[in-house]
């Protein structure tokens, strides 16, 4: 009876062992839509997040791949495309992002791990300064706590950037009502706002703000999942079970698009998990409505 029980055990971890080695290589593609009468004209953009200087073959060409097939008329970034770590490049997200911004306009929103190179530049040797640089040669601007206006999709999309406090592990950080306003300014009510803010946690106060679509990151989707319930099991910040784990949340009039992300780093695991590769369609509403008629006479 041992023996069998043994052999049971170590089956079973074979088997999760392959699983997590699968999951860890590989991407998919979670395809959501977003509808509003303040967006003019319809736009789909691809949401990056997570890269933590993962790549998905040569030159990240699965992933660039991946991309193209989409046919995305833009790339939202939210955050983390590098790993802050002293004495590793970022070469992989800078040859990503070179090759994205010569077919796409890129709009990036800085991660924690972004914010932390340029907080600490003798801790990470001035890989903070060189990445700048090479998003600028790029033509990319990373929108830090600044906003660029879509005029002909009736869209903003914000980038924030949080202050290092909101980060902190084993337990979320009060974050007061005014703070976003301090940082952000007012959101305008008359476009649809996109939020580009890497840390999930504090969606409600996205909202209040005035979000009218999040885009985050961060969390990894809990790293490992667990099957059926597809609830994600930790947060990088060490908090069981977080209550935002990947998917779509909505709080009030406000709908968050959480990414699970498409890299990893200090635990570098993937267990029923795969890495994801987001894309949001924009719609006007009449646009959403004859899509809606098209599905009911098919």
């Amino acid at each position: 009876m041992a023996d069998i029980l043994i052999t049971i055990l170590v089956v079973a971890f074979l088997v999760l062992l392959w699983i997590m080695l699968y999951d860890s290589n590989r991407f998919v593609v979670r395809r959501y839509r977003v509808r509003d009468r303040k967006i003019c004209r319809k736009v789909r953009a691809v949401v990056l997040a997570d890269l933590h200087n993962k790549q998905y073959g040569k030159e990240n060409e699965r992933l660039l791949a991946a991309i193209a097939e989409c046919e995305p008329d833009l790339v939202l970034v939210a955050g983390d495309m590098i790993t802050a770590h002293p004495g590793k490049k970022p070469d992989v997200a800078v040859r990503l992002m070179n090759q994205l911004a010569e077919k796409y306009p890129v709009y990036y929103g800085n991660g924690n791990h972004e914010q932390r190179l340029k907080l600490y530049p003798d801790t990470y040797k001035g890989l903070g300064e060189q990445y700048s640089q090479a998003l600028e040669q790029a033509g990319i601007s990373p929108l830090v706590n600044s906003s660029v206006m879509l005029q002909e999709y009736g869209i903003a999309v914000y980038g924030l950037e949080i202050d290092r406090f909101y980060y902190r592990r084993c337990r979320e950080q009060p974050m007061e009502a005014a703070y976003l306003d301090s940082v952000l300014g007012q959101a305008d009510p008359s476009v649809y706002n996109v939020l580009l803010a890497h840390n999930p946690d504090y969606f409600p106060q996205y909202a209040e703000w005035g979000a009218d679509l999040v885009c985050s990151g961060h969390i990894h989707g809990g790293m490992v999942r667990i099957p059926l319930l597809g609830k994600g099991v930790v947060s990088p910040k060490v908090r069981f079970f977080p209550r935002y784990d990947g998917g779509v949340f909505t709080e009030g009039k406000s709908t968050m698009i959480l990414s699970r992300g498409l890299g990893m780093h200090r635990i570098p695991i993937r267990l029923f998990n795969p890495g994801e590769l987001v894309v949001v369609d924009f719609l006007p509403d009449q646009e959403a409505a004859d899509l809606a008629d098209e599905r009911t006479k098919d």
